[in-house]
This record gives C-alpha cells, structure tokens and sequence, in this order.
C-alpha cells in the first residue's frame, strides 16, 4: 500500500470513529454524571481524534515537505503524551477491571515515540523504514490500543 492512501485510509477512518464515539456518548448521558466516567469517554474521543489529525497532516506534507507533518506529529504527540498521562492521574483511583486499564501507560510512551522519530526522522532509517513508514506503525498501534480501551470502556470498564 502507497504509504499515502495508508494515512487517508486511516484519517479517514479515525474521524469516522469519532463521529460514531459522539454517536454513542449522547446516547449515555448517565456518564456525564461521573467525573471518572466522563474523562474515560473523551480519552476514547481523544484516542482516536489525535491518530486522524496526525494522519492529515502526513497527508499534507508528505515526503516532499516533510517539516509540515513533523510539526503536526510533534504537536499531537505532545497533547497525546500530556493527556494520557493527566487521564491516568485522574483515574488511578478508579478501580478499572481489564487488563488494559492497569498498563495505560504504555499511550504516553508511544506518543512519547512518535515525537522521537518527529524530531528525529533519520532514526527510522536505523530500522530500515522511512520516517512516515514508521510513524505509520505507531499510529496503527495506537488505534490498535484506541479500539482495545473503547472494547474495554464499554464491556469490563463499566461493570463495577
């Protein structure tokens, strides 16, 4: 797949999932009435808002103006790292069930990754990728790790 088609595929996707998240949370005003619940729920808007906005912008630069999509990816990594880790600060005293919910820190750490490679874009070369190559791979595992707090958000999360 033409790297690309990769990041309008997933923008593209993302904001779609963002759409169907407002969808869902308007549907359940019950968790507007629990500050640990409200702020879980816009980590899942968050966990799919940032990925989409990263993915326009290497779309907009691209290979040929590469300071664009950069500077997008290390803002967005920034907010990501800053969000996550204010989110597992307030909710640490939640006593959330799945299996996800105890390693949340693995979010900063990869939005602390993708900033690296923003910074420093000759380093995917060390593992034989192209700069947007790799922070292709991160975004997918973000969403990757986005669709798995969603799935837990709404099935193990919310059983207490």
């Amino acid at each position: 797949m033409d790297i690309s088609t990769f990041y309008a595929v997933v923008s593209a996707t993302c904001f779609t999932l963002v759409g169907l998240w407002w969808s869902v949370v308007k549907g359940k005003p019950e968790w507007f009435k629990d500050e640990v619940t409200r702020r879980l729920a816009g980590g899942v808007y968050a966990s799919f808002l940032l990925p989409a906005l990263m993915s326009m912008g290497a779309q907009i630069g691209g290979t040929s103006q590469p300071f664009i999509w950069q500077v997008i990816f290390l803002i967005a990594g920034g907010v990501g790292v800053y969000y996550s880790s204010r989110l597992m600060q307030q909710t640490h005293v939640a006593d959330l069930y799945g299996p996800f919910s105890k390693n949340r820190w693995v979010i900063p750490t990869l939005y602390g990754i993708v900033i690296l490679f923003a910074v420093f874009p000759g380093l995917a070369g060390l593992l034989g990728l192209q700069p947007l190559q790799m922070e292709a791979l991160l975004i997918t595992i973000l969403v990757l790790i986005a669709h798995v707090l969603t799935w837990e958000f709404m099935t193990v999360s919310m059983q207490k």
